[in-house]
C-alpha cells in the first residue's frame, strides 16, 4: 500500500468526523437532544448506525477469518448474527420506542429503573445505580479493546509508534462524541457503516474477478472434509453445542444500551418500519460478504499465517492504493463506530 495515499485519505477521514461533531454541537439544545437527538432519528442514519455500532471491527476481519479457517460451518455465526439483529428491531424496537416515548425516558438505566408503586423512588435510584455500574465496567473493557484495535491497525500500517496511535485515535473519537453527543455519534456512525458496506461487497467482487472460475472455488472448499462439514466436524452434542454457540452471537444485540438507544430516539413509526428492514439488509450483506470472502481468500492465499489478516491481505494485493486506503478506513470505522457508541452510552 502507498502510505502517502493511505495517509491523506485517512486525515480527510479523520477531519470530516471532527467537523461532524462540531457541527451537531451546534443542534444540541438540551438533554434529550444531547442523549437521543431530539428523538428525530430518520431511518438511514437509525439503520446503518445501528449495524456499525453493532458489528465492530471482527466483522470485517473476525468474519472472514472464521470462514478461512472453518469452512462452511461459519456460516451458523452469520445466521446468529442476522437472527440477533431481525429480534432486536421487529421485537424489542416497537416496544422500547413506543414506551420510553410515552414515560419521557432518555437513557437505558431510566427505562430499567422504572417502577410504578408508590415510595419506591429511592429503589428505582439504586437500580438505576446498580444499571449503570454493570455498564461502565462491562464497556471500560470492551472500549479500550477498540482504542487499542485502532491503535494497532494504524501503528501496522504506518510504522508509528503504538502508544502515538492509541492516544491520536483515542482524542478523535472523545472529541466528536462528547462535542456532538448522540446526533454527531450517530451520524459518523453512518458514514462509517457506509465505508463497511462498501469495502464488504467491493473486495469479495474483486476477489471473485481475480479467480474467475467458480469450479477453482469449489475444488479449494472441497478438499478438505473439514471445510465442508456444517458443524465444525463435531459430533453429538460437541456439534449441537458449536451450532449454538455461534447461534448465539446474536443475542448480544438484544441487551447493549448503544445499540437500544437507536430504538428510542427513532423519529416515528414509519421511520421504524423503514429502519427495520434497511438493518437487517445491511446486516445480510456484508456478514455474508465477509462469509463469502473467507471462502475466496482461501484460494488466493490458501497458507496465510494470519487468518484474521485476510482482508488487509487480499486489498494490499488486489486493490490500488487509494482503493487499498479507503479500505483500511473501512477498518478503523468499524472499529471507531463501536468506541464513540459506547463512550455515550456510559453517560
Amino acid at each position: 500500500m502507498n502510505i502517502s495515499v493511505a495517509i491523506y485519505t485517512l486525515v480527510l477521514y479523520k477531519a470530516l468526523l471532527l467537523a461532524v461533531g462540531f457541527w451537531a454541537q451546534k443542534k444540541n439544545k438540551n438533554t434529550e437532544d444531547y442523549f437521543l437527538g431530539g428523538r428525530d432519528l430518520g431511518p438511514v442514519v437509525a439503520a446503518i448506525s445501528y449495524g456499525a455500532s453493532s458489528a465492530s471491527a471482527w466483522t470485517l476481519l473476525g468474519m472472514s477469518g472464521a470462514a478461512y479457517v472453518l469452512g462452511l460451518s461459519a456460516i451458523w455465526i452469520v445466521a446468529g448474527a442476522i437472527a440477533g439483529c431481525a429480534t432486536a428491531w421487529l421485537w424489542i424496537a416497537p416496544r422500547l420506542m413506543q414506551h420510553t416515548r410515552s414515560n419521557n425516558q432518555i437513557t437505558l438505566t431510566a427505562f430499567l429503573a422504572e417502577d410504578e408503586r408508590k415510595g419506591a423512588e429511592g429503589y428505582s435510584r439504586r437500580i438505576q445505580l446498580l444499571a449503570s455500574i454493570v455498564i461502565l465496567l462491562s464497556f471500560m473493557f470492551y472500549i479500550a479493546a477498540q482504542f487499542q484495535g485502532a491503535a494497532t491497525t494504524f501503528s501496522t500500517a504506518f510504522a508509528r509508534p503504538i502508544v502515538e496511535s492509541l492516544i491520536l485515535g483515542a482524542a478523535i473519537i472523545t472529541i466528536y462524541t462528547f462535542l456532538g453527543g448522540f446526533l454527531a455519534a450517530s451520524i459518523t456512525d453512518t458514514i462509517q457503516g457506509g465505508l463497511m458496506l462498501f469495502a464488504a461487497v467491493l473486495l469479495p467482487i474483486v476477489t471473485w474477478l481475480s479467480i474467475g472460475d467458480w469450479h477453482v472455488v469449489w475444488q479449494s472448499i472441497t478438499s478438505s472434509p473439514h471445510n465442508l462439514s456444517l458443524n465444525g466436524s463435531n459430533t453429538g452434542l460437541a456439534a449441537l453445542g458449536f451450532i449454538l454457540g455461534n447461534l448465539a452471537i446474536g443475542l448480544g444485540a438484544l441487551g447493549q444500551p448503544h445499540l437500544l438507544n437507536r430504538f428510542m430516539a427513532l423519529r416515528d413509526a414509519r421511520a421504524l418500519k423503514q429502519a427495520q428492514w434497511l438493518s437487517i439488509s445491511w446486516f445480510a450483506i456484508v456478514f455474508l460478504s465477509m462469509f463469502t470472502l473467507g471462502l475466496l481468500g482461501k484460494v488466493l492465499l490458501p497458507e496465510l499465517d494470519d487468518p484474521e489478516g485476510l482482508f488487509f491481505a487480499l486489498s494490499t494485493q488486489l486493490l490500488p492504493p487509494i482503493a487499498a486506503a479507503v479500505l483500511l478506513a473501512a477498518v478503523l470505522s468499524a472499529i471507531m463506530s463501536t468506541a464513540d457508541s459506547m463512550l455515550l452510552g456510559q453517560l
